[in-house]
């Protein structure tokens, strides 16, 4: 506990008060982006233009689409509030995101511009039975976009709580109205360069931010290190391994998690068909690594600079009777507002306003992204493939692909009220183990591995998927945390090491002992799938019926 001091011109009162230029901020984003949506709308005739902005997007566009995409609420404000409450070991998130890009730049990216349409579902299915593979596909796909919009809705609605004085309900159902209307009437276009122009912000800001944390010190990383372990509570524990992972099982697991999750991740495969060809794809992930990598040694600086500007201030603090609190616990609006804190600390009223708004769009930029690829998996997997067998007016399937935003955005803000007090970088970390344990083993054994057939893809992701969920319901982080409960009924909060190994082993043996006359035609269309995925030329469709 810490004893009141005098702080800065932005005092308690004023932190939690109407900002106007937040305010007047975040306004020109909103209306600028609706005027975007807007043009995209009339630009939309086609199912092409509303999923894959009609593959006319650039491979630097896409790259910094993809990079607005991976710049989330848990990037920003998620890994920055880890390493505030637990120094050096918040880097094992922004490590983890980052070392899964190779993954998909040398595994996934071309074959999947080269085989698929508009999901990755149209990839997983190429020479597999249409049905089972789409129900499982979408099935993955809405349980990855439920965890993660709950992080985005939970960091939108701590932030305009925090800003506008707004209840968090309210918040939570603005955050919501906003995403539907970017979704349902811009699509892929929209969406796209909304992340382009947030990415840009965010880029900008965190950079901003980052050079007057070091310039305070000398630009001199050490000297910032000396001065956050001689403030936090934890002392030198800040600056070892340990203090967020404790144990090997759970750093290997999350690190899995976080490395392979980001190729199964439906809203990022998505992106690779908005470009030409697999060549620009493949750019588009060369363009997003170095943004994205630039970007989390930002977060690291940010989060460091938070404990050094921040700790010893109580204007930014929910203070006692008495005048102390907590430096890990009282943080005005949650330690997810770490970084937006340290914007006014080191700019005043008018950079926080624009770190708000930044951080907002952010948000809005990122659910809008997460909500499409959910939409297009109920409309184009679902519906169009499975229950009408593609015998569907392209712009029916537009509609209901229109009809599904609204029902997700419904969703999101009912989980993003019932999970108020999570970390957002956690949440995304969960979102991750299930994208990492279903669509990834799928879509790679499906690519890879000639003896891959519909029963042991089915049974392995559901292995996958079920057993995931089930691991993460039951762990700490929900089963205590959010639920209630007295112990966990789960040991470990991230299920990927496990429910991961037990996809890829339920998909090759179920795989192996189908003997069945489909699994041999399914094993033989695997050279046309290879031709077509290294070439993009070939035989149009080798679905197996």
């Amino acid at each position: 506990m810490v004893a009141m001091a005098a702080g800065p011109d932005l005092g308690p009162v004023q932190m939690q008060s109407l900002n106007w230029a937040a305010i007047g901020i975040f306004a020109l984003f909103v209306l600028g982006t609706l005027g975007i949506t807007y043009r995209a709308a009339m630009q939309t005739k086609t199912a092409a233009d509303f999923y894959a902005a009609g593959g006319g997007i650039t491979a630097f566009q896409n790259g910094l689409a993809i990079a607005g995409d991976y710049m989330s609420a848990a990037s920003f404000l998620g890994i920055s509030a880890l390493v505030f409450t637990s120094g050096f070991d918040g880097l094992i998130y922004s490590i983890g995101f980052l070392v899964g890009w190779p993954v998909v730049l040398f595994l996934i990216a071309e074959r999947l511009r080269n085989l698929g349409s508009f999901t990755f579902a149209d990839v997983a299915s190429f020479r597999l039975d249409q049905t089972q593979i789409r129900i499982l596909s979408a099935t993955g796909t809405l349980v990855v976009v439920a965890f993660y919009l709950i992080a985005q809705m939970v960091g939108a609605g701590k932030l305009i709580e925090l800003l506008f004085g707004l209840e968090y309900l309210y918040a939570v159902v603005i955050v919501g109205v906003l995403m539907i209307v970017y979704v349902a009437f811009g699509g892929m276009k929209a969406t796209t360069w909304v992340q382009i122009i947030k990415a840009c912000l965010l880029l900008a800001g965190a950079t901003f931010m980052s050079l007057i944390v070091l310039y305070r010190f000398g630009f001199s990383p050490e000297a910032m290190f000396a001065e956050a372990v001689k403030t936090h509570p934890k002392g030198d524990a800040i600056m070892a391994p340990g203090g967020l992972v404790s144990d090997p099982i759970s750093a290997i697991s999350l690190g899995m998690a976080l490395m392979f999750g980001t190729a199964g991740l439906p809203h990022i495969l998505m992106r690779f068909f908005t470009v030409s060809d697999a060549q620009a794809a493949r750019k588009s992930v060369f363009y997003a690594t170095g943004f994205i990598a630039y970007f989390y040694i930002l977060t690291f600086i940010i989060g460091f600079g938070a404990i050094t500007y921040l700790m010893n201030d109580p204007s930014y603090y929910k203070l006692g009777a008495d005048g102390a609190y907590s430096k890990l616990n009282d943080l005005l609006g949650g330690t997810n507002m770490a970084a937006v804190h340290l914007a006014a600390a080191t700019g005043g009223s008018l950079f926080y306003g624009f770190i708000s708004a930044v951080a907002f769009a952010t948000i809005l930029a990122v659910v809008a992204g997460l909500t499409l690829s959910g939409a297009s998996a109920v409309s184009h997997d679902l519906y169009a493939s499975v229950i009408a067998k593609g015998r569907v007016a392209e712009q029916k399937e537009v509609n209901i692909s229109k009809m599904a935003a609204i029902g997700i955005g419904i969703i999101a803000i009912v989980l993003g009220y019932i999970f108020e007090n999570q970390n957002v970088a956690f949440m995304v970390g969960l979102a991750f183990a299930v994208a990492a344990s279903c669509n990834f083993p799928v879509l790679l054994m499906s690519i890879l591995w000639k003896g891959t057939t519909t029963r042991g893809a089915v049974f392995g992701g559901l292995l996958g998927l079920v057993s995931a969920v089930v691991m993460v319901v039951l762990s700490k982080a929900v089963w205590v945390t959010t639920f209630g409960f007295k112990d966990a009924l789960f040991p470990y909060d991230n299920p990927a090491i496990f429910s991961m190994s037990l996809a890829f082993l339920g998909i090759w043996l179920f795989s192996k002992l189908d003997t069945s006359p489909r699994a041999r035609a399914e094993q033989a269309a695997f050279d046309a799938q290879y031709v077509r995925s290294e070439t993009g030329i070939g035989a149009a469709t080798a679905h197996v019926h």
